[in-house]
């Protein structure tokens, strides 16, 4: 017996066969969520327009290789996270880290960013130097490992970890002057 087919399957089969209603249901369902990514690993809106545009395309091309369509939200969003990674791999310039003076970053015991407002941290996170933004998006919110990261950006495990430290600290100081100046966000 064949499962029931629930709109989303019925829309997302649409949408492969090229129906634009569908492919429109669709951006309008996850444009939103996926525009947020953009933004955060771009830095800013107009180059996060350009992303999302240019990763709803792969996937309407892509759309047929989908193997289920309960799996859209997720395998989206990884369409969308190689975009912006492509997209920011030609216009950032890494300098590389050299390993053995990590050591010197201290660690910390908590996420403490975690207990700020999303909203705060995520103007924040706009704001940061691109190869930190790229690499706390990565890591802090997509739960990339280092080693992925490195991978993906061609940089170092070191130069990854190097820079989420970098990104935390500056997200610390910049949200600590804003809760001194005007009180907790």
């Amino acid at each position: 017996m064949t499962a029931p087919i629930n709109i989303q399957t019925a829309v997302i089969q649409k949408a492969a066969h090229g129906d634009a209603d569908a492919q429109a249901w669709l951006y309008q369902q996850y444009s939103k969520a996926m525009f947020n990514i953009c933004v955060r690993m771009t830095g800013n809106i107009p180059h996060a327009e350009d992303v999302l545009h240019d990763a709803f395309i792969i996937a309407f091309k892509n759309l047929h290789s989908l193997k289920q369509a309960a799996a859209f939200g997720g395998w989206l969003k990884q369409i969308v996270v190689h975009a912006c990674i492509n997209h920011c791999k030609k216009t950032l310039q890494w300098k590389e880290w050299d390993e053995e003076h990590f050591d010197t970053i201290p660690d910390e015991p908590t996420d403490w960013w975690t207990t700020i407002s999303l909203s705060i941290v995520h103007n924040e996170i706009k704001n940061l130097p691109d190869g930190c933004r790229q690499v706390f998006v990565l890591y802090a919110m997509e739960d990339n490992s280092h080693r992925e990261i490195a991978a993906q950006l061609g940089i170092t495990e070191g130069t990854s970890k190097s820079q989420y430290h970098r990104a935390k600290k500056l997200l610390r100081e910049r949200i600590s002057t804003q809760i001194v100046t005007h009180g907790r966000v």
